[in-house]
């Protein structure tokens, strides 16, 4: 099979395309959205796509994450990715069918959901959506041009449905189905356009038994992952109110966003990470991990310390005055970034291309466990505060597991950045940034958070271009040779 290999650069800009589009749509929609459905109507959104998600993971089976290995390591053979296709599809559509069993079931007896059944039959599209729409396959060729702008469309489609059709308070069912078609709602297109990349025959001796226990391995992982990020609402939810919902999903969106944006490099490197191991690649594995992880702690670090100062200000901008109860949690919540960003290196990046499956599905068992029980003595006194407070001790404990676990990759991954230029950086960009937005008083509140975010990183990159920081020269150098490179050609031309 002669498959197209996009080099990391081009897949990095794809996807970081992708995360800009992921980072414009809730930025264009939640202020309106959150205006129009008050933090009732959005907590309630919120906990039914939270609750549906976890049936999603029982569906999906680990595939999320295993496909994407496995399509990678058999991508240059159309017959053998056919082949595990089917394979992977077919435990899929299986495990779909038993979840919608149960969640009929639940949807029935459980009063929190049948009084809110309709909405919870809308929000289990998703189900339905991500596993027809087999994403890991186009992950694994790392077909991210396509991912890119097929979302895209999506997404715009998706904005316009909002505005049009989202008018009251009542309206929070169909917010969740716009909601739920923004995210998956490609997924049907995703299967028609399948077959340009498969073959759709009947094979002999498929071999499911041999992805059962892989799979078993990540989607306990994936469960586990899944409660110390996304259970948060649910058990808010039950724990609490839907307003304190409300006020933790106005946090959580804007963690979500920035966590996104900060892991854009780490998705598109994971099949080309397990492209390395497969071929026993070790100086473009470590080569290729600590440019990540560069870049990770250059772009985390300013954006927690950023978002930490101007929580109130993007609050009150993404979601309005009756949101004021969200500055708090999402002041604390934003942290969680730096801990998760190293945690998805050490985790995405490293255990799950070694196929470390049981050292992940250990660190992100402890993590599960601590933000179940930090929840339950937090949440009753403090509510979505507590939520928060949790999902910061959550992140730490899995942190702190799989540094030890992989102690010996410590000096590969952060042997070449430069923490003290970072530190430089970052003191003379919040002094610059505060010291404006006290000196000049704005009468419009986004105003001062577009005035204080520009003035922040843009002295922050400089400051480090200025160090002569080693990531900001690769990007630099990257783009002047790119430049230089585009003037020979039209040049020659």
């Amino acid at each position: 099979m002669s498959t197209t290999i996009k080099s990391i650069k081009f897949n990095f800009i794809m996807n970081f395309i992708l995360t800009v589009s992921n980072f414009l749509f809730p930025l264009i929609t939640f202020p309106y959205v959150s205006r129009i459905l008050l933090p009732e109507g959005t907590g309630k959104v919120a906990f039914a796509i939270s609750i549906v998600s976890y049936f999603a993971i029982f569906a999906s089976f680990g595939v999320t994450t295993y496909g994407i290995r496995a399509i990678a390591q058999v991508r240059d053979d159309k017959e053998r990715l056919s082949k595990t296709v089917h394979e992977l599809l077919c435990i899929n559509i299986v495990s779909m069918i038993i979840v919608y069993l149960a969640l009929t079931l639940a949807i029935l007896t459980v009063p929190k959901f049948s009084v809110e059944k309709e909405l919870f039959w809308v929000a289990s599209l998703f189900i339905l959506f991500t596993i027809l729409g087999v994403e890991w396959l186009y992950k694994g060729l790392e077909k991210y041009q396509y991912i890119t702008v097929r979302t895209i469309i999506f997404k715009l489609i998706s904005l316009f449905l909002v505005f049009i059709f989202v008018r009251k308070q009542e309206d929070y069912i169909i917010f969740a189905f716009i909601s739920i078609f923004a995210i998956v709602g490609s997924g049907i297109l995703n299967f028609i356009n399948s077959r340009k990349l498969i073959n759709y025959k009947i094979y002999h001796h498929y071999e499911f038994k041999k992805h059962l226990k892989p799979m078993f391995f990540l989607f306990l992982t994936s469960l586990a992952i899944a409660i110390y990020t996304s259970l948060d609402e649910g058990l808010l939810g039950l724990l609490s109110s839907p307003e304190q919902v409300g006020y933790y999903n106005a946090a959580v969106r804007v963690k979500g966003v920035l966590f996104t944006l900060i892991t854009s490099l780490g998705v598109v490197l994971l099949p080309r990470l397990s492209y390395y191991v497969e071929n026993n690649m070790e100086a473009e594995f470590h080569e290729a991990l600590s440019k990540s992880t560069n870049f990770i702690i250059v772009i985390a670090v300013a954006i927690v310390i950023f978002f930490t100062l101007f929580a109130k200000e993007t609050i009150f901008i993404l979601a309005g005055d009756n949101y004021i109860a969200s500055i708090v949690p999402l002041q604390i919540i934003v942290w969680a970034l730096i801990l998760s960003a190293i945690t998805n290196i050490l985790g995405i990046q490293i255990l799950l291309p070694l196929k470390k499956d049981k050292q992940l599905l250990f660190s992100v068992l402890c993590a599960a466990t601590v933000d179940v029980i930090a929840n339950f003595i937090l949440v009753p006194r403090f509510a979505a505060v507590g939520t928060a407070l949790a999902v910061i001790a959550a992140e730490f404990s899995v942190l702190l597991i799989q540094v030890i676990i992989l102690r010996k990759y410590m000096k590969i991954l952060f042997s070449g950045l430069q923490l003290h230029k970072i530190i430089i950086a970052l003191f003379i960009a919040i002094s610059c940034a505060l010291g404006v937005t006290e000196l000049i008083e704005f009468r419009s509140i986004l105003t001062t958070f577009l005035l204080a975010g520009s003035i922040f990183f843009l002295t922050y990159f400089t400051i480090l271009l200025i160090l002569k920081e080693k990531f900001m020269m690769y990007v630099y150098n990257a783009i002047f040779i790119l430049k230089v490179r585009g003037t020979k050609v039209s040049n020659n031309r």
